[in-house]
């Protein structure tokens, strides 16, 4: 590549596709004597353009704000030489223009990836953890523009130090609303979910070097809550009058007695109760996360819980065993009953 390009960016309008007095401004961008021309998507009153200086005429506003603009325009096609430049490519005027309108052979970028993936994942993940992902998403973009100050980078600008950066950010950033403050293992988890995506992008490959080769997810080890027999047993014994506690603490002991997860239980349906060889019920499923097949026998304690909830009308309507509510509505629910049985756990982390 020769580093001596003759390189310039002038600004013209064409009269012939005037109207209204009016016509589209554009830009030449011009290397050693070929050129091409690009729109940029504004008009001008032709008394009011200088041909030139290249730049409108006047000092009202919006002639202010158009030259402003054209300002801009400039300072970004010279950017983009200095970086075909910097990346050792053949600087051509077309090379250049590509460049801008951000259809050069660079490759991909973070924020297609981050659409691609959840796009292709959608069908494979879990609706809790697509959840999870898009969640990810926010934090990627909000980091982008506050802290890297750009809405999108390509994929070759992630480094170990994006990353890092990236953590800290999810770190220190200041919860919405509601939210709790990401804790160091929220954080790694969302730079497990970003690592995540850059290894389809390396499958796929739009990109060359795993930035994550040198970065290590350090998790705080905590250890997993459990209920004792007593527990267990205040909350099996303890009267409910209203329903939907009644209900939640039911859904709650049946997972207890069978291991199942708040989305299997949500998901069972009749067809996955059958009778096994030794003549009693047994549940056959499928994991929700692992997809590994699943053989559990119906204690008599789950099995009642069943045979209660047969004719329930939420259960009937979903074609489900059980009629759970929604996943923020149990949380809320089993923080009353925790409350009211004086077990000062967290019930739903007690669950495998």
């Amino acid at each position: 590549m020769r580093s001596n390009n003759t390189f310039s960016i002038s600004f013209f309008t064409k009269k012939y596709r005037s109207s209204g007095g009016k016509a589209p401004v554009y830009v030449r961008i011009t290397v050693d004597g070929k050129r091409v021309d690009l729109s940029i998507k504004r008009r001008v009153e032709l008394e009011r353009w200088d041909e030139n200086r290249g730049i409108a005429k006047g000092n009202r506003q919006d002639i202010k704000m158009l030259n402003a603009y054209l300002e801009q325009v400039r300072t970004r096609l010279y950017e983009c030489q200095q970086q075909l430049e910097l990346e050792r490519r053949l600087i051509t005027a077309e090379a250049i223009k590509n460049r801008y309108l951000g259809q050069d052979d660079r490759g991909k970028t973070l924020k297609e990836l981050v659409e691609y993936h959840n796009e292709e994942m959608k069908d494979e993940l879990a609706w809790g953890t697509q959840k999870n992902y898009f969640t990810t998403q926010r934090y990627v973009y909000e980091f982008l523009q506050k802290k890297r100050k750009t809405s999108d980078v390509y994929l070759d600008e992630l480094n170990y130090k994006f990353i890092k950066d990236f953590v800290k950010f999810v770190l220190q950033r200041k919860p919405d609303g509601h939210q709790k403050p990401c804790t160091q293992n929220g954080a790694m988890k969302h730079a497990e979910r970003l690592q995540k995506m850059v290894n389809l992008a390396i499958k796929e490959e739009w990109l060359e070097k795993d930035p994550f080769i040198k970065f290590k997810r350090k998790f705080e080890k905590k250890e997993r809550g459990f209920l004792t027999q007593a527990e267990l047993q205040r909350i099996e014994e303890k009267e409910f009058r209203i329903d939907r506690l009644d209900q939640t603490r039911d859904i709650f002991i049946f997972s207890c007695y069978t291991g199942l997860s708040y989305a299997e239980v949500y998901d069972l349906n009749p067809d996955h109760i059958v009778t096994g060889l030794d003549g009693k019920l047994w549940i056959h499923g499928q994991r929700r996360k692992s997809k590994e097949f699943y053989k559990v026998p119906l204690l008599p304690k789950a099995k009642a819980i069943v045979e209660k909830y047969q004719t329930h009308p939420l259960a009937q309507a979903n074609g489900k065993v059980l009629p759970v509510y929604t996943n923020q509505k149990t949380n809320a629910y089993l923080k009353e009953i925790a409350f009211l049985c004086e077990v000062p756990k967290n019930l739903r982390s007690c669950l495998r």
